[in-house]
């Protein structure tokens, strides 16, 4: 594949999407299992909601390692690891990338095992994983689209 020039436009709108995503998951009510399960709807909204905005984690990652790296049609844990060693996230959330890719894969393909306690426990307590996420990959895109950039 080869380099071109990263479209800050998608990057802002895939990002903006993760973090209505994440708005939106932090307004259902769960403060306790009892309360996030006492309306179906919540199991439903935050399913819908986490594999949007992993998704478009990862499709922000995928444009960033396309556009900067030459790096086309990545699975998702392949577009984790590449993140790494292209320096588009920080090795520190390096296995936390991974992680939510594999939570992705079970979110899409086998949705009958993710039971409504994961999914209260994501809301509940690694919402901030997936902000950090985004805050790098805007961080990334600013630094590579500023190093390709041909009319600098």
């Amino acid at each position: 594949m080869t380099r071109s020039t990263i479209d800050l436009k998608i990057v802002s709108d895939r990002l903006e999407m993760v973090r209505s995503a994440v708005g939106d998951l932090q307004a259902l009510p769960h403060t306790t299992l009892d309360v996030f399960t006492g309306d179906r709807r919540n199991v439903w909204s935050s399913d819908s909601l986490l594999r949007r905005a992993i998704e478009a984690l990862f499709d922000t990652a995928r444009h960033l390692l396309a556009k900067a790296h030459g790096r086309g049609g990545l699975e998702y844990r392949d577009v984790a690891r590449l993140a790494v060693e292209h320096g588009v996230i920080s090795a520190d959330v390096a296995d936390q990338f991974v992680r939510i890719a594999g939570f992705r894969n079970r979110l899409t393909h086998h949705y009958d095992a993710v039971t409504p306690e994961e999914l209260f426990t994501v809301v509940q307590g690694h919402l901030g994983d997936i902000t950090r996420l985004a805050d790098q990959l805007e961080a990334s895109a600013a630094r590579l689209a500023a190093a390709t950039d041909p009319h600098p």
